[in-house]
């Protein structure tokens, strides 16, 4: 039987028709709010290549994150930028830093209210702007790397991170990470592996955002954009290692990859809707040429339509408020 026994058309009538009957819907506690806090500033400092996002002060970022609360936003993600960098990123390990006082000042504003996750990795602490240390030939040195990054987990989970989000796309950063937290006594800390990381053309205001130094690219450990098949053995080697979350990023350019990891995945999935797609959305609408509301919601949806459990969005507060509106 085809038309006109069957119409789809039908379940499209009315609003309250098409709500009832809506595949997926989002919800502001699968949504998480990328935050950065820059050291020394005495007042938020405006990015300007994201329209609406700032560099925080310990003040504003604890209203930040008390607002998310209020609205019922899941989690937010921590950036720190120091004020000093050099080759090792030691910055990322003191207790007293940027990064690692603004996760203690989160979480004495907000306490399990909110899951508080901070980034595990060197690229805003060094002074070449890579996700690790070099060697004498300038190549990342992978395992050097590993032994920080579970410096830095330590770190950041003893000043009170609820998460931990290895960024760095280093070979086993999960296992490293996963061990030092077990010999530290941080056993019930989470890691979320940012498992399928690709170099993208897309991270340009982020770069902004953390001040970063960085001179050249990140092709040699971020994944090529080529590669679909690549993605889902870097997602099974983080869960072997002890992932307890994993995440695709990009979102926008990737979501094939996002519905191939969702597909497979034992634990749940989130997706990094990143700055350039932010951006992108942003000066399209400040120009007049689309609706600002409409596809800030429907670029989210996609997301969560193609296999999220969790979104990561500079625009998580408002699209929260959006969503207690209605």
């Amino acid at each position: 039987m085809s038309f006109p026994i069957h119409r789809p058309r039908r379940l499209r009538t009315t609003p309250a028709m098409r709500r009832l009957t809506a595949e997926h819907r989002l919800s502001a506690a699968e949504l998480i709010l990328p935050a950065f806090i820059r050291e020394g500033l005495t007042e938020p400092n405006p990015i300007a290549s994201m329209p609406g996002v700032q560099q925080h002060t310990s003040d504003s970022l604890k209203r930040a994150a008390a607002e998310a609360v209020q609205l019922g936003v899941g989690g937010i993600m921590l950036f720190g930028v120091p004020a000093v960098r050099d080759a090792t990123g030691s910055a990322s390990l003191d207790p007293d830093g940027v990064l690692n006082k603004g996760i203690r000042d989160i979480r004495a504003e907000v306490g399990d209210d909110l899951v508080i996750m901070s980034d595990v990795c060197l690229d805003e602490f060094t002074d070449h702007g890579h996700c690790g240390v070099l060697d004498a030939n300038g190549y990342v040195d992978n395992d050097a790397t590993l032994e920080i990054y579970g410096r830095m987990a330590v770190a950041q989970a003893e000043a009170g991170a609820h998460m931990l989000g290895p960024s760095g796309m280093m070979d086993g950063q999960v296992g490293v990470i996963r061990q030092a937290l077990e010999d530290a006594g941080h056993a019930n800390i989470p890691v979320l592996a940012y498992a399928a990381k690709y170099a993208s053309a897309f991270y340009g205001p982020f770069r902004e955002a953390v001040d970063s130094q960085l001179t050249g690219d990140r092709r040699s450990y971020q994944m090529d954009a080529a590669n679909r098949r690549e993605a889902l053995l870097e997602v099974e080697l983080d869960l072997a290692e002890g992932a307890d979350l994993v995440m695709v990023k990009p979102a926008m350019s990737y979501l094939d990859i996002l519905a191939d990891v969702a597909a497979m995945s034992p634990v749940p999935v989130a997706a990094y809707q990143i700055s350039g797609e932010y951006s992108m959305i942003e000066a399209a609408a400040a120009n007049g040429w689309i609706d600002r509301r409409a596809a800030i919601t429907e670029s989210v949806l996609g997301i969560k339509r193609a296999g999220a459990n969790m979104v990561l969005t500079y625009w998580a507060c408002e699209l929260a408020g959006w969503l207690k509106e209605s």
